[in-house]
């Protein structure tokens, strides 16, 4: 009895359930992205608010301290009554009328210091900083401690942290336990005396404000206190626990997953099984959904960010009277602040949303929000390519047929699953993560951004591939670019081909040798020609760069030897490419020499015998017999010696390390300094991704040229 034909599958039940899975895919991403981003806005709404209220607080405290200054020097200057006049009767000759100022020595001293009230001039700062800052903590609840830390003999000038009462009130001296504190504050006074130096033409500066988000939504901020351009103290806030919210827009991302599959199934009825009508429409009404909660995140996003620009303004406004008024009952006037300086980022760069006045700057909002929107698009457009690739997947029947072979060969692979979750996690995700670092300018300074806040597309390879200057004519004759990626280039396939060249010449050769009947100490020689594979090339560049050190090495003793000058192997690109060559070539013929001793072993004598009676020079027999049977064997080791010596990286690195001038470094190791030295990662990403798809292009055109891993 023979079996019916299965029916032929659905293709509309097929895209219906590729649209449905796709869509709900989609949606679910979209809406992590955009709560994500939400949450980011409230979160950077919170800092940049409290930050508001740190600029407030640090000009408040300036001000107390620069009313107390003038009441001091008119107490230093009227410091004379009877302390004085005791002191020019204590005999010392300053107040005999020479015209020069009376020495506070003497009896006269101790009296002014002993008549001296509580509270005298020299804390009278302390005490009006003490004063500003307890009405300032009374006026905003929202603050859990505020701290001000003087450098000047390392004292608590004021605080209103509950353990800073009683014997541990402000003011004294730093605890030997606060020495954290202290430590801070000397990062933040580095950081400022380094800006200045660096000026602004420095990319990157040191952050000038330390901004901390504890747990719970607390925020801690600690900033210099400065004074007549002097960093002299640290002012430090924290606030309550004030966890940023943001609510779900469930309804447009369900909205947005399920309107496509409705709309495909009132579509189907007329369209049928014609899959070649279904896979577009679905694809379009997957995209338009998509399109329409991208609008709609452009908005919600947009509100967002006017939200915290009102919200700016507003803090603003109160933090200017609030301050301002507690700074006209210390005595000093608050009106030549600049409040738009308040909201700063960690550098303490206004970011410019507000002016002088606390007015709103309607352009720098616009520029704000049609950048973060621009983020938003870029993510949900890897979504939607996602989103597409699934429904391709399932709509054309490749999860029908994954499935299949689950089911059909299950046992195998749960044996082979632990190698493959190895794979995904130890090569394909670090690898997919390089290739999107690559489109980024990230750097030691950016790291903690999202990857599409420092997204900048194909500039990196632009700026690799784009740069043509390897040579300039000078008026002292040519000079060579030894950065640019071309000369990089050059010299690694001038080193890989010199290198494989070596290898493979040597290799063979080396095999011939062994392969010779009836040679003695054969078992010996193998021993002794494999031992430089054998050992680790970490250890062998270390000792070959020795060889090669211009006063100790032994190759210089062996040339003075016989009267020979030294040379400065690493002074001149050409020899020290003469070096790393060398060294590399000790460690690459073995290799070789294995591949083409086994190859040879596998040739039958019999070929041998009938080329010698038909009258086969030898070289005849090597060419004819020898060199066409080991090429199935030789060519796949040549591509892996190519490969290898392309990104031999410990020889160029230990050996050379790119001297002179960087004029024998490789590729490989360019992308290492530039990610580990120069702290470049986006753009050595994109290095290595060039790197990766001149090693695709090569392995794979000399494999189709040789076709040496065809079955023979």
């Amino acid at each position: 009895m023979t079996k019916p034909n299965p029916s032929p599958p659905s293709h509309r039940r097929r895209f219906l359930l590729g649209l449905a899975l796709a869509g709900l895919f989609a949606g679910l991403c979209a809406l992590g992205l955009l709560h994500r981003a939400e949450l980011g806005e409230a979160a950077a709404r919170s800092e940049r608010l409290a930050g508001i209220t740190f600029g407030a607080l640090t000009d408040l405290v300036k001000a107390a301290r620069g009313a107390a200054e003038p009441a001091a020097e008119g107490a230093a200057e009227d410091a004379t009554g009877i302390g004085a006049e005791l002191g020019d009767l204590s005999g010392d000759g300053s107040g005999d009328g020479s015209g020069q100022p009376p020495q506070e020595t003497g009896i006269g001293a101790e009296l002014d210091a002993a008549m001296a009230p509580e509270g005298a001039p020299a804390d009278e700062a302390g005490g009006k900083v003490r004063a500003a800052v307890a009405a300032f903590a009374a006026a905003h609840p929202e603050i859990a401690t505020l701290r001000v830390v003087s450098f000047e003999g390392i004292r608590l000038d004021a605080s209103t942290a509950s353990g800073d009462t009683g014997a541990n009130a402000a003011p004294r001296q730093l605890a030997r336990e606060e020495k954290d504190l202290y430590d801070l504050g000397q990062k933040l006074r580095a950081a400022v005396q380094s800006n200045r130096e660096t000026g602004d033409e420095a990319g990157a500066r040191a952050e000038e404000v330390a901004i901390e988000r504890r747990p719970g939504g607390a925020l801690a901020l600690a900033g210099p206190l400065e004074a007549g351009g002097e960093v002299v103290g640290m002012v430090q806030m924290e606030t309550t626990p004030q966890p940023p919210k943001a609510e779900r827009a469930w309804l447009p991302a369900l909205s947005a997953a399920l309107a496509p599959v409705a709309a495909l199934l009132l579509l189907a009825l007329g369209i049928r099984e014609r899959r070649w009508l279904l896979a577009p429409a679905a694809a379009i009404l997957l995209v338009a959904a998509l399109w329409g909660f991208a609008g709609f995140a452009d908005r919600s996003l947009a509100d967002a960010k006017k939200a915290t620009a009102d919200a700016v303004a507003q803090r603003v406004e109160a933090e200017r009277e609030a301050a301002g008024g507690a700074a006209r009952d210390l005595g000093s006037p608050a009106d030549a602040w600049d409040v738009a300086a308040w909201d700063s980022d960690a550098y303490r760069t206004p970011r410019g949303l507000i002016d002088s006045q606390g007015s709103i700057d309607a352009a720098k909002l616009q520029a704000e929000s049609a950048g973060i929107a621009g983020r938003t698009k870029r993510a949900l457009a890897v979504v939607g390519l996602l989103a597409l690739l699934l429904l391709g997947f399932v709509g054309f029947g490749g999860a029908a047929t994954a499935l299949s072979n689950l089911r059909e060969y299950r046992v195998a692979y749960a044996y082979t699953l632990p190698a493959m979750l190895g794979m995904l996690f130890l090569v394909f995700f670090p690898f997919l993560y390089g290739v999107m670092l690559s489109f980024t300018n990230a750097n030691i300074y950016n790291s903690s951004k999202p990857i599409f806040d420092i997204w900048t597309g194909l500039a990196n390879f632009a700026d690799i591939l784009g740069d043509f200057q390897v040579v300039q004519r000078t008026a002292d004759g040519l000079v060579f670019n030894y950065q640019n990626f071309y000369w990089t280039l050059g010299f690694t396939v001038v080193w890989t081909i010199a290198n494989v060249a070596i290898g493979v010449t040597l290799g063979l050769a080396l095999a011939l040798a062994l392969n010779t009947k009836g040679l003695a100490f054969r078992p010996f020689y193998r021993v002794i020609l494999i031992l430089p594979w054998a050992m680790p090339n970490y250890i062998t560049a270390l000792i070959w760069k020795g060889m090669f050190h211009p006063q100790f090495g032994v190759i210089n003793q062996i040339f003075q030897i016989f009267g020979g000058s030294p040379i400065a192997w690493f002074d001149k690109p050409l020899t020290s490419f003469a070096a790393v060559v060398s060294t590399n070539g000790w460690l690459s013929f073995p290799f070789m020499m294995v591949i083409s001793l086994g190859a040879l072993q596998s040739i039958s004598a019999d070929l041998y015998e009938a080329a010698r009676v038909d009258g086969a020079t030898r070289w005849q027999q090597f060419k004819s017999i020898t060199l066409p049977s080991i090429k199935p064997a030789l060519v796949p080791a040549v591509i892996l010696s190519v490969i290898w010596t392309f990104n031999m990286f410990n020889i160029i690195y230990l050996v050379s390390g790119g001297e002179p001038g960087g004029a024998t470094e490789i590729l490989i190791t360019q992308a290492y300094k530039l990610a580990f030295e120069q702290y470049r990662y986006g753009y050595a990403a994109a290095y290595s991704v060039v790197i990766f798809l001149i090693l695709l292009g090569y392995g794979t055109w000399q494999n189709r040229v040789t076709k040496a891993t065809e079955g023979v």
